[in-house]
């Protein structure tokens, strides 16, 4: 049986975000993700976490001046030291809130950049975050992500993210497998589903779902999630399946396909 994870900073917007995880609890989620803790001291989630017998499931490591447009600064030349001070804070986090799973945000890059230059960056400051991360005793996961929702993002196809991995060869750094994400830039999930969860390293750390194409509930639009959900099961995925969308109207009322799994 999939277990799933409501994501706070998309869903119940009806709420304040430290509310947010009492609403979840009430519709029977039993874990909880979101993009960025920060504005938060740790205690104050862990409460609300506790108070709600919630699990942690992930979050994001500091991704640069997000009110500025910046997506991540992981594959960002000259950047490397506040890097690695955004994977020491996001530690103290998961230390604090409990999660073993770390999401880190490769960044944009514009098209007059040089990629390969990004690229060598990238892979040392992923090379730290997992080697930091395994001392912690957490995993780092990173994520492609469509250019329609953030242009110029610079890692944007699954097996880009699988060879990512394979080259860095750490054992606690995977991919996080957004759906909604793939279907955009390269569909056929069924069959990366099947092809990306078998690996003997990398593999699939984490996933997330949202309805194709406007990132509403997963009842409606182009993917039959039922049909995806049971793929994953037998595949035998036992992490939690992230609800990163945005609810059409209340978060709540939009939550029939989520009863059958409860």
């Amino acid at each position: 049986m999939p277990r799933f994870a409501a994501n706070l900073t998309m869903m119940y917007p009806e709420h304040a975000f430290l509310d947010r995880f009492a609403a979840a609890a009430r519709d029977g989620f039993e874990a909880v993700e979101f993009l960025f803790p920060y504005d938060f001291p740790a205690a104050d989630i862990k409460a609300r976490l506790t108070d709600n017998g919630l699990t942690q499931a992930l979050f994001n490591a500091p991704p640069g001046d997000w009110a500025a447009g910046e997506r991540g600064i992981a594959s960002l030349p000259g950047r490397e030291d506040q890097f690695r001070k955004s994977i020491d804070k996001a530690l103290e986090y998961t230390a604090a809130l409990g999660n073993k799973k770390l999401h880190v945000m490769a960044g944009l890059i514009a098209p007059d950049q040089p990629r390969d230059e990004h690229g060598a960056v990238y892979l040392r400051n992923l090379e730290y975050a997992a080697k930091t991360g395994q001392t912690a005793g957490v995993g780092i996961v990173i994520e492609p992500i469509n250019t329609r929702d953030i242009p110029g993002f610079f890692l944007n196809r699954q097996d880009e993210a699988q060879a990512i991995c394979d080259e860095i060869g750490a054992p606690n750094l995977q991919v996080q497998f957004d759906i909604y994400h793939c279907q955009i830039v390269e569909g056929d999930i069924a069959v990366k589903l099947k092809r990306d969860m078998k690996r003997p390293n990398a593999g699939i750390g984490h996933i997330q779902i949202a309805g194709v194409p406007d990132r509403n509930e997963p009842d409606i639009g182009e993917l039959n999630y039922p049909y995806l959900f049971e793929l994953i099961d037998s595949l035998g995925y036992d992490g939690w399946i992230g609800c990163e969308y945005r609810p059409r109207a209340g978060t709540s009322e939009g939550l029939g396909w989520l009863k059958p799994y409860l």
